[in-house]
């Protein structure tokens, strides 16, 4: 039996049923053709952020920070590698909390940076602080 998971696309938002044998095959979103996994994080929106978090069938880990935020900017390259380390099995996605207020607010988040890991629309796993790459991988594996 080939296992079908559903993968959002990042650049059209369209949901994808890719065969879980196929997730390391680099696989094409079937609506754009544009790659399912881009090596990079992804920037969420509001809207953006409930489709990857409730409707994808592998985790979804969300840097939550900011442009004027010193530990938030010395994480970006690391969290950066890591998307590319840690994909096809985890999206990495960040979230700009000044223009995302109301989803920053709904997650409680007090301190920036912080990544919170989601699957099936909850959280499972949150860590305030910057991290470097090898503890970004680390955590994120024990997690998901």
């Amino acid at each position: 039996m080939n296992e079908k998971l559903h993968i959002v696309c990042p650049h059209c938002r369209s949901v994808n049923r890719v065969p879980a044998t196929r997730l390391a095959d680099r696989p094409n979103c079937g609506q754009c053709h544009a790659p399912l996994f881009p090596g990079h994080p992804i920037s969420l929106t509001g809207e953006d952020f409930e489709l990857h978090a409730s409707r994808a069938d592998i985790p979804l880990v969300v840097d939550f920070w900011a442009p004027w935020c010193g530990p938030c900017r010395i994480m970006a390259p690391a969290f950066e590698q890591a998307a590319k380390m840690l994909e096809p099995h985890a999206r990495l996605a960040k979230v700009n909390t000044e223009e995302e207020q109301a989803l920053a607010a709904r997650f409680g988040i007090a301190s920036i940076p912080t990544m919170i890991i989601f699957r099936g629309g909850r959280e499972v796993a949150r860590q305030p602080g910057a991290l470097g790459l090898q503890d970004i991988v680390r955590w994120v594996r024990a997690h998901t």
